[in-house]
Order: structure tokens, then sequence, then C-alpha cells
């Protein structure tokens, strides 16, 4: 499946400024994002999908301060990373594959020092899960008010939490409720990509949309 390049220059844009020094990457795969914030003093990545991880390791072989770990989130091994003291979690799309979403959150909140933040990419609106969800394995998708409660119960204060990506939601809309479709096309993706992403970007840094596709989350762990 094509790789929507401006759209991911685009979230790394609105995470990168919300990141620390260390950083913990939740869901790291085969480190397309962990390149991009491999100037940090310390980027350790996770993923449960050990063929992943080695070719992470691959990837990033000429980086020294990288890391990446076969760990899942809600273990207990993944809470004595507190030992690096981290100051940033980076999630993105990940956490909606977890099925106890509530203890890789309170998870995420044991492992940060007093003052780090948690900076997290779901899939907005329960309304629109349908088939595509299902194949990607997602066991739900969110609203603002659930993740709210989500956040409190595992000890997190909101800093910011907001739509992103309102086209997007119209087209999944389309595809889930309409089409029916268990996946998106090559040529969905190439047309998002090259034409609404950077059209959408620069209309999000001016307004608040009212809906989106995906929700953009900035969690604090208060002291």
């Amino acid at each position: 499946m094509r790789q929507a390049r401006r759209y991911f220059d685009w979230q790394h844009r609105l995470i990168a400024p919300e990141l620390g020094p260390r950083v913990l990457e939740v869901g790291c795969g085969i480190g397309n994002f962990t390149r991009t914030i491999a100037d940090r003093e310390c980027v350790i990545g996770i993923d449960v999908d050990e063929g992943c991880v080695e070719a992470m390791r691959r990837n990033l072989a000429g980086y020294w301060n990288v890391e990446a770990r076969h760990m899942d989130v809600v273990s207990s091994e993944f809470v004595r990373l507190s030992a690096e003291l981290p100051d940033s979690i980076v999630c993105l799309n990940v956490l909606e594959h977890i099925e106890d979403d509530r203890q890789a959150l309170a998870n995420m909140h044991a492992v940060l020092r007093a003052g780090g933040r948690a900076i997290l990419i779901v899939p907005a609106f329960e309304a629109l899960y349908g088939p595509i969800d299902a194949n990607l394995g997602h066991y739900r998708r969110y609203s603002k008010r659930a993740f709210r409660k989500l956040a409190a119960e595992s000890g997190f204060s909101v800093v910011k939490l907001r739509y992103m990506n309102c086209a997007g939601f119209f087209g999944w809309w389309v595809n889930a409720r309409l089409l029916k479709r268990d996946r998106q096309s090559e040529k969905q993706i190439a047309f998002f990509d090259a034409v609404l992403a950077p059209l959408q970007e620069r209309l999000e840094r001016l307004v608040a949309v009212p809906l989106g596709q995906s929700l953009f989350v900035v969690l604090e762990k208060r002291g």
C-alpha cells in the first residue's frame, strides 16, 4: 500500500515540537517515524512484532542513541523503562490496536517522569468504525469525551485534544458506511496525499476543525 508521505510529514510537524530529549516510541514498527526524531538524546522504540523490531535495528543501525526492543506496552517489563528517565512518549495510530487501552495508558503514565508528556494520534468517532477498521485490527475508535475519561482514569491531564484530517472523516465515512470497503484504494491515498493533506495542514494551523478522521492528543503527567 502506498505511503502517504505528505501526511506523514504533517504528523511529524505536529508531534516533534511536543517531544523532549528522551523519547519512548510505542509501536515503532520498522522505524520510519523514529528516524525523524533520531536527533534526540535517547530514543527507545518498542513493538510487539519481533520482525519489525529487527527491521528497525537494521534501518537505524548507524544511530548510537536509538534502540529497538521487542516489548508490549501493557507488560510489567515496559514499566521498568522508567529507569531510562523518559520525558516523552509518542504513540501514533497504535492505541486502537491494544485491547486493554486503559492499562496501556496507565503504564505510559507510570514510566514518564513528572511533567512528562504522551503524544498520541488515534482514530476518531466511534460511528466511523467499519470494515476497514476491522481489517486493520482496530478494537475501537474514540470520541473526545471517551478519550478524556480514559486519560483521567490513567492519571493524565489533557493538554491538547483536537481533531485532525477533516477531509479524511468524510472519506472514511463513505468507505465504511456507503461502499462497505475493507481497505482504502491506492488512488484514494494518492489523491489525499497529493492534494488534500497539504491544504488541510494549512487550514488546521489556522482553525480548530469540528470533526476529523483522527484525534491529536497531548497528555501530561502532573507532578
